[in-house]
């Protein structure tokens, strides 16, 4: 099944999804349907980006380095994290926004303001990875690569040979080093997202009438 026909079974589940809702047969009102339409919003921007930190940071990430070659996962890593960088900051956008309209600063209490600094936060280590930490470490990546292929390094699974030609290669050891710490300063901007993210789910969990 391609992409387009999974998007558009997905669409066309949270299309009758909407048509069959309570609301849209109780409220006759546009501002009712309007505060509906952007809690859903809201509600789906933040729980794909959730879940989405969720599976890259601590599952898919560590599944892959322990399986791929080394390269092979840098490369694919290179690949997939602008495009994931991008959507989790579209979503918190999204989430912002409709928060931030449903909640306006002054009629909100102090905790709708803190969960809007929240999702704020989250938006913002985001562009700041997606625009500054993510591309200098695509760059420290390849350079690296590439005095890795000279030393006949690069095909293994895991860091040892790395470590091993390091020790007796000074220009390895200090591209370990730059990258080490760009790539520390990205993981690091990831998991405040990602924190800032899990404050808010507290916030929407106590939501819930279950």
């Amino acid at each position: 099944m391609g992409w387009v026909t999974r998007f558009l079974t997905a669409v066309a589940f949270l299309a009758v999804g909407v048509i069959f809702s309570p609301e849209t047969f109780r409220s006759n009102s546009d501002a009712t349907n309007v505060s509906t339409y952007l809690k859903l919003a809201h509600l789906l921007s933040f729980s794909t980006a959730f879940g989405a930190a969720l599976w890259v940071t601590f599952i898919g990430g560590i599944i892959m380095f322990k399986n791929l070659p080394r390269h092979q996962f840098g490369n694919l890593q290179s690949k997939m994290f602008p495009a994931y960088f991008s959507m989790v900051g579209v979503c918190c956008a999204i989430s912002v926004a409709s928060f931030g309209y449903l909640h306006p600063w002054k009629a909100s209490s102090t905790t709708q303001r803190f969960q809007l600094g929240f999702l704020l936060s989250a938006f913002a280590f985001n562009l700041t990875n997606l625009f500054v930490f993510s591309p200098m470490t695509i760059e420290m990546m390849r350079q690296r690569h590439k005095v890795e292929r000279e030393n006949n390094i690069g095909g293994e699974v895991g860091w040892s040979k790395n470590v091993e030609v390091a020790k007796a290669n000074p220009q390895l050891a200090a591209m370990n080093k730059k990258f080490g710490m760009i790539h520390g300063l990205s993981s690091l901007a990831n998991i405040m997202s990602f924190g800032s993210l899990a404050m808010h789910s507290w916030y929407l969990a106590g939501k819930l009438d279950l």
